[in-house]
């Protein structure tokens, strides 16, 4: 197998279709506005990681999303927010990263921010991608999130957010811990979305469980899911596997995150190669670079050291991911050539 440097898996052109841009602050970034916005800061560098950082493995998804409200605290102005998602894209695009999908949840954002509207804290985001749109040369789209941990009032308005401003969205999404809050619920939510236009993506089958493959197929066949958000943990169910496999729907795996939020143990265990060889279709992603202080190559580099990934694996899944991507097909077409030709 031929080597891979850093710098050679930062120069391949990739596309990423799962990041969460509420989660992908920069360190710098955080550690310079958390004071300026009435959080105190640990007095000693490693404290300071400790307090806004995931570095190493947590016992489970739910305490890394608890994590996560750390750093949620900095996205306290439009200002902020405008900045925030000018530096992911910058970071991204600095990474190799031509075609970038990012997602939000406005209600996560808004949380504790009683001064930010959704139409505030979208226009905000959007005015800082804008800005990247004209300085980098890269296609980026927004996702939003429902979270599924909300009462279901709270996602019907974002439902309704979303479509009202589908001209700048991309798709939809169902995020947070599916445990205990069973997906065919949103289904009424997502049917509407679908019918608006809006295209479906949810986060599903990411952490262990009885029930996390089958969740996985209700997503695709009650939610209308045409990517899935992880999805990982369909490698226990071999039924789930070939109906995946055979409807074509293509997971967003992020590695790294995997392994932090204990879906599995250790890199070692990751079933991404396994999905592979049965067929279904994988990308690569980082998902929180920002909270888990990485960038998308640091998944490529754990792939091609611990799984013998080739830079023909890296082509072939970033194919999949471009044909996957939810932006219509006019805009891929005009960026054809920069990734494949």
């Amino acid at each position: 197998m031929e080597k891979l440097y850093s710098h050679n898996i930062r120069d391949i052109l990739k596309v990423e279709l799962h990041r969460h841009l509420d989660c992908s602050v920069r360190w710098s970034t955080l550690v310079e506005l958390a004071p300026q916005v009435g959080i105190p800061l640990a007095s000693t560098s490693q404290a300071r990681k400790e307090q806004f950082l995931i570095t190493s493995p947590m016992k489970d998804l739910s305490s890394v999303l608890n994590k996560f409200l750390n750093a949620q605290k900095v996205l306290a102005s439009e200002e902020i927010l405008t900045r925030i998602a000018f530096e992911a894209c910058e970071d991204a695009y600095n990474d190799g990263i031509r075609l970038l999908e990012l997602r939000y949840a406005p209600t996560f954002i808004a949380e504790g921010h009683k001064n930010l509207t959704f139409e505030k804290i979208h226009k905000s985001l959007h005015k800082g991608i804008e800005m990247a749109r004209k300085k980098y040369h890269m296609l980026i789209g927004l996702i939003c999130i429902v979270q599924r941990v909300k009462p279901f009032a709270e996602a019907e308005k974002v439902v309704d957010f979303a479509i009202a401003h589908k001209d700048s969205f991309i798709a939809l999404d169902l995020a947070d811990n599916e445990e205990g809050f069973d997906p065919k619920v949103f289904a009424p939510l997502f049917q509407k979305a679908k019918k608006a236009g809006l295209r479906i993506t949810v986060h599903s089958g990411e952490a262990p469980g009885p029930l996390s493959a089958q969740w996985v197929q209700d997503s695709i066949e009650i939610l209308g899911a045409e990517r899935i958000g992880h999805g990982i943990q369909i490698v226990h169910d071999p039924k789930v596997i070939n109906f995946v496999q055979s409807r074509r729907i293509p997971l967003e795996i992020c590695p790294i995150s995997n392994y932090l939020t204990q879906s599995f143990k250790t890199y070692e265990d990751h079933p991404i190669r396994q999905l592979m060889n049965a067929g279904v279709l994988v990308t690569i992603n980082s998902d929180d670079p920002g909270v888990f202080a990485t960038t998308l190559s640091d998944d490529y580099e754990v792939l091609h050291r611990v799984h013998g990934f080739t830079k023909e694996d890296f082509h072939r899944c970033n194919q999949v991911a471009f044909d996957a991507s939810f932006f219509p097909d006019v805009e891929k077409n005009r960026f054809m050539t920069d990734f494949f030709g």
